[in-house]
């Protein structure tokens, strides 16, 4: 682990740049109890992963999980700067069902596409959203997956 902040993290689905994007849609993330995030390199040496552990009041982490899908449904695709920015929902049955897998994309004109993965995982009031470059192989994603849910016991 590299870094971990203390103090309410901000909500890793914020999509301020997306047309379709109002804060305010989106209630869940006013009923968290605490949120941490963390920064961990990952062992090839490449760009940190970034992970948000959130704790709800009850039955809002049912709610977020909500949120999140009408999220990357209303800003699937999106311009930015000239780049494109978009979501595909890889699996949203990740994890045996607790959980979803996101690819995300940032399509840019003149240099490759950027691709991070997004691994949300819910258990009771607690969600675990884990933001990580893509590392090439579904494999290390899974492996990144497994040991977030771990941590959560």
């Amino acid at each position: 682990m590299d870094d971990a902040r203390t103090g309410l993290a901000s909500w890793p689905w914020e999509q301020d740049s997306c047309p379709h994007y109002k804060s305010s849609d989106y209630p869940a993330k006013s009923h968290r109890r605490a949120a941490v995030e963390r920064y961990y390199r990952l062992s090839d040496g490449s760009s940190s992963a970034h992970h948000v552990v959130e704790t709800y009041e009850p039955g809002w982490a049912e709610r977020n999980v909500d949120d999140v899908r009408r999220v990357l449904l209303r800003c699937a695709t999106y311009p930015v700067l000239g780049s494109q920015v978009s979501f595909d929902v890889v699996d949203p049955q990740y994890l045996e069902g607790t959980g979803m897998l996101v690819r995300g994309r940032i399509a840019h004109a003149d240099t490759p596409n950027t691709v991070t993965y997004f691994v949300m995982v819910k258990r009771g009031e607690t969600v675990s959203t884990v933001r990580l470059p893509d590392p090439g192989s579904q494999a290390v994603v899974d492996s990144i997956a497994a040991r977030a849910v771990a941590r959560l016991g």
